[in-house]
């Protein structure tokens, strides 16, 4: 059986993507939501995706709102597009056919077979499912997110931005028991991307090699352009740890999602002493960064050879 890819689909994303296929899992479903940009150019970039690397799984519509509260969006650091680049960009293509995300995944739910998922956005998707039809919810097996900061957040000094983007979500889905395996920030920030990755990737001679180059040297640059020597590989380390359980590991925890207060909305609060609460999900505590990242840039190097 394969397994569901829940993203917003900017390059960090497209990347995990590329994770998960090179370590040879088949991808049964992908389902769209809001978050880097807006649904629209969501979906824009997943068409894009598909005539660039030539995916042939299904990909859906999913929701374009948070539960409650405004729109938003990571515009403000990855540009109108979600993928800022240091040259080219993804082509323009034809709309995807229209697809369903939840009647998609009520369907694939209801097969036989392990159901694990990796989600790389605001787990909007995931909540509704969790609200109209929590009995195919239950069926979930491994619920992988990228999300969360355990010590802070980055869209605010508190939250997140996947866990700000809608806080309800969250709470939705840890209310209802799901297999929630959170790979936060501070997870996510052991493992870099550095300048000297991009040359490699170049000259690899495959048909995307400078697309992907430019690309990653664009989402590397959000770093470099701040003083920092990289950029932190989010949405990858959540795929590796998806994929290759002995590269990242895990600890239960009670996690909670703040839903109120303008300076701590979305920020979640992890409480490891099971002496004070009831565990309710699992976090990510270590992770063997050069193996980590060999496996993501691998990815991206095997998808610019071909």
């Amino acid at each position: 059986m394969g397994v569901w890819i829940d993203t917003d689909m900017g390059f960090d994303d497209i990347a995990a993507v590329l994770v998960v296929l090179h370590a040879g899992e088949k991808i049964d479903g992908v389902s769209l939501v809001f978050g880097n940009t807006p649904i629209d150019q969501v979906k824009r970039n997943a068409a894009s995706a598909v005539l660039s690397f030539g995916w042939d799984f299904p990909i859906h519509e999913g929701r374009a709102l948070p539960v409650l509260g405004k729109l938003e969006t990571a515009e403000r650091i990855l540009g109108e597009a979600g993928m800022p680049t240091a040259g080219l960009t993804l082509p323009e293509a034809e709309a995807l056919p229209a697809s369903d995300a939840f009647a998609a995944l009520c369907a694939w739910l209801e097969e036989e077979g392990p159901k694990r998922i990796l989600a790389l956005g605001p787990l909007t998707n995931l909540a509704a499912l969790c609200l109209a039809r929590p009995d195919l919810a239950a069926r979930i097996t491994d619920l992988t997110w990228m999300g969360g900061g355990v010590t802070s957040g980055n869209h605010t000094a508190s939250a997140e931005f996947n866990a700000f983007a809608d806080p309800e979500a969250l709470a939705i889905v840890l209310a209802h028991g799901l297999p929630l395996r959170m790979v936060d920030l501070d997870l996510c920030r052991k493992v870099f991307a550095y300048p000297d990755d991009i040359a490699p990737i170049r000259s690899a001679g495959g048909a995307n090699a400078v697309l992907i180059a430019d690309l990653l040297a664009g989402y590397i640059s959000i770093g470099t352009s701040r003083g920092r020597p990289g950029m932190a590989i989010y949405d990858p380390c959540a795929a590796v740890a998806f994929v290759n359980p002995g590269a990242i590991s895990f600890k239960n925890a009670r996690i909670d999602v703040e839903l109120g207060g303008a300076l701590t909305r979305g920020r979640t609060v992890v409480e490891t002493r099971a002496s004070h609460a009831t565990f309710n999900a699992e976090y990510a505590v270590d992770v063997h960064a050069e193996t980590t990242r060999a496996q993501i840039l691998g990815a991206l190097m095997r998808e610019a050879q071909k």
